[in-house]
């Protein structure tokens, strides 16, 4: 990778006024004089409306009810430094998303702005950095925005037809006294959190996707479980195998692969994956794929790396999934969110006390003051909200989340885990460095809880059976 820098437009003093660096050299005359001439003309197409932009006008429409007569601006967010002169590849703010439908391909450093007009309500404006005339010095200089670096940038009409909003370039853009914005203020921050607890039709239709995508996912890593044992780092091939289908039928991953192998699927998250994947061992995957509109799937899987549990992982495995079924039980419409959790958690309370894991009994372990003793073995909640992050709705209240009623339209996890530390000396030796953790994604409707991640196997026998398809 190469880099030069010149700013604004091209003039005969850039040659001589560019700071040079080892990084960073003059352009020689002769290209300042011709770079700018002997291109085609670039024609201008106007696609379709995207659809996820027309229900965005809903989400801004509730926004402005919630806001009126303040001025609401919508950052997408900047580009972020990995290292020296190098960027993490850009992903739009999940409420800039959500408020406009632009996904995978939104420009870093746009904005949304709702300016409150003269009657209720607001107008909308996108601004953003339309690509650069080609008489430009940003054009071929910037590496960062230049086109000659990075490729073809949108342009303000396309924008304004696909996603049905008015535009204009970032430099016209004022901030002014007063302004809400998304991250500043707690008020606007905590409803557009809030706005995504009930999703609408198109998002569940994205979720479903995302769960399909990652499902297929899934099964090209069993697939391909004899290459990634005979690697030293099959951990690693996990995670690449898993990228592989992400980045062919969606954007990228959700959040960081864990590929978790042996005692290392007691981390709850292990995303070095730089472990062996033993025949023997359990291996533990928490992987979603995230689609090029930004919503992202959540699944765990624990897999016997040679096709067939023992009788002590299988045990375990299932009181997880017993769990597991008793929390999908507990979600119907009309009843806490947090309901959700208990069910699990009274499952794993009983079966560890029964194992003699337990200095107290099940009850008493599951007393809210003075109880929690099962916690060592499940420190982590059982449910979250999921969406446009892979922990949506985060910024919510307690009492619209945690203590929040559920409702038809909310999209959640179910995932309760077992996980005994190898160095656990309140565990027999046969339970140490195992650790499973079972992860549905789950939609809620006026009928009860449907499992969106079902057609990926759930019990240990269908687990061996899909181990046993793929060889």
């Amino acid at each position: 990778m190469d880099t030069t820098g010149e700013s604004d437009t091209m003039t005969p003093a850039d040659a001589t006024e560019s700071t040079t660096t080892n990084r960073r050299q003059p352009f020689p005359r002769g290209f300042l004089d011709t770079i700018s001439t002997g291109w085609a003309d670039r024609p201008e197409i106007i696609p379709p409306r995207r659809e996820a932009a027309t229900w965005a006008v809903a989400r801004r429409d509730a926004v402005s009810r919630a806001f009126p007569g303040r001025r609401v601006v919508v950052p997408a967010g900047s580009l972020k430094q990995r290292s020296n002169d190098t960027d993490y590849p850009f992903r739009a703010h999940s409420a800039f998303a959500h408020l406009t439908g632009w996904g995978s391909d939104a420009e870093p450093d746009s904005v949304l702005v709702l300016d409150p007009t003269g009657r209720a309500g607001h107008e909308a404006t996108l601004y953003f950095r339309e690509r650069a005339d080609r008489t430009s010095a940003e054009f071929y200089s910037d590496a960062s925005i230049g086109e000659f670096w990075i490729g073809p940038r949108p342009a303000l009409a396309g924008v304004a037809a696909e996603l049905g909003l008015a535009t204009a370039h970032i430099d016209s853009l004022d901030r002014q006294d007063g302004d809400l914005v998304v991250d500043e203020d707690a008020d606007l921050t905590r409803f557009v959190s809030e706005l995504r607890l009930i999703k609408d039709e198109f998002e569940i239709a994205q979720m479903r996707h995302a769960v399909e995508v990652t499902a297929r996912g899934f099964d090209d890593i069993v697939a391909d479980l004899p290459r990634i044992i005979a690697h030293p780092r099959g951990e690693r091939l996990v995670e690449g195998v898993f990228h592989t289908r992400a980045r062919a039928d969606g954007n990228t991953e959700g959040y960081d692969t864990i590929a978790a192998s042996g005692p290392h699927a007691c981390y709850l998250h292990w995303t070095r994956n730089d472990g062996p994947v033993h025949p023997g061992d359990l291996i533990l995957v928490d992987a979603g794929v995230e689609i090029d509109t930004l919503y992202t799937a959540d699944i765990t899987r624990t897999i016997p790396v040679n096709g067939r549990f023992s009788p002590i992982q299988r045990k375990i495995y299932e009181t997880v999934r017993e769990a597991a079924d008793a929390a999908f039980a507990a979600a119907r419409p009309g009843v806490k969110f947090r309901s959700v959790h208990e069910a699990a958690m009274t499952v794993i309370a009983q079966r560890v006390a029964e194992w003699g894991l337990l200095p107290v009994t099940a009850e008493e372990a599951l007393d809210a003051d003075a109880g929690g003793q099962h916690r060592r073995y499940m420190v982590h909640g059982t449910s979250h909200h999921l969406g446009l992050d892979v922990h949506d709705c985060a910024q919510a209240r307690r009492e619209m989340y945690y203590d929040g009623i559920l409702e038809p339209g909310m999209v959640f996890t179910i995932e309760p885990g077992l996980y005994f530390q190898a160095d656990d000396l309140t565990v027999p030796e046969e339970y140490r460095g195992i650790g499973v953790r079972i992860e549905d994604d789950v939609l809620m409707t006026a009928d009860g809880a449907v499992n969106l991640s079902a057609a990926l196997p759930r019990t240990a026998d269908e687990v061996e059976a899909w181990v046993a398809r793929a060889r």
